[in-house]
């Protein structure tokens, strides 16, 4: 039996939800709080170095980072693939992997941190916010975790995330113009589930419409993706009301900030 070990509201984790519900693939779950740093535990260092989620566990073979076990799942339970057959097809799938990686899970990271993660870190004490400031790690992860705190939706790298948001929306709705209904044409991928989870944690923070109201083909791509019984179990239905309700709540108190700093990287993208 697989055992994936998870936290609360974990969007990486939420894509392996995905590909396991598309797959109905069987699996124990193993919940690791990240607000009490069982993340740093020793016996969970030895499955993730990284001390992050999601880990899945195989037997006694440990695969670590979301994109990776999404392939694994896929490649080790054949029924109903979520890759293309085609090289070609799967190298362009890939590319929405990479996006995610490298780009949009630090954007969603510090919008979502301003948003409401913020908050908690303030009303814990000064002790608790050192620790976990100290367990960050690497320098750079450090450095945007300190920022987001410290300034929220001024920080440069909320701005940086809004223009990544930006470039990931206009990719995505010239591929969905170059066929569709989904971003590697007729099937739907990884390429998708990579991004149902992070535009779904805009639309949880009453933030999406800011970058899809003026595309009617992402917006139609979402009406899609969200329908679907897989996103409906991962995210939704996993997501307590506290927890709908806190996102947006602490979201819209960005709206306006949010969509004026889309606008001024606009002006700056067109200078």
């Amino acid at each position: 039996m697989l055992k994936l070990y998870t936290a609360r509201n974990s969007i990486c984790t939420q894509k392996v939800f995905i590909t396991l519900d598309e797959k109905s693939i069987p699996y124990e779950m193993q919940n690791v709080n990240l607000f009490t740093n069982e993340q740093y535990s020793p016996e969970y260092l030895k499955l993730n170095p990284k001390g992050v989620v999601p880990t899945l566990v195989d037997d006694d073979k440990a695969v670590v980072e979301s994109t990776l076990i999404c392939e694994y799942l896929d490649e080790t339970h054949p029924q109903k693939p979520l890759m293309p057959a085609d090289a070609f097809s799967r190298t362009r799938m890939r590319l929405w992997s990479k996006l995610i990686d490298e780009q949009i899970f630090e954007a969603t990271r510090e919008i979502s941190f301003s948003a409401h993660f913020r908050y908690k870190m303030q009303n814990m004490t000064e002790e608790q916010r050192q620790v976990r400031f100290a367990n960050v790690g690497d320098p750079e992860r450090r450095a945007r975790f300190l920022s987001t705190y410290e300034h929220g939706v001024e920080s440069p790298y909320v701005f940086q995330a809004i223009g990544h948001f930006e470039k990931a929306f206009k990719a995505m709705d010239v591929a969905l113009a170059d066929g569709g209904p989904w971003l590697v044409g007729a099937g739907y991928t990884l390429g998708d589930i990579n991004m149902v989870p992070y535009v779904a944690r805009l639309a949880y923070l009453d933030l999406l419409d800011i970058w899809i109201a003026d595309r009617p083909r992402l917006q139609d791509w979402w009406q899609r993706a969200k329908a679907r019984p897989s996103t409906i179990e991962a995210i939704d239905n996993r997501l307590t009301q506290d927890e709908t309700d806190e996102m947006k709540t602490y979201g819209s108190k960005l709206r306006d900030a949010i969509a004026r700093r889309r606008a001024e990287y606009l002006s700056t993208a067109k200078l």
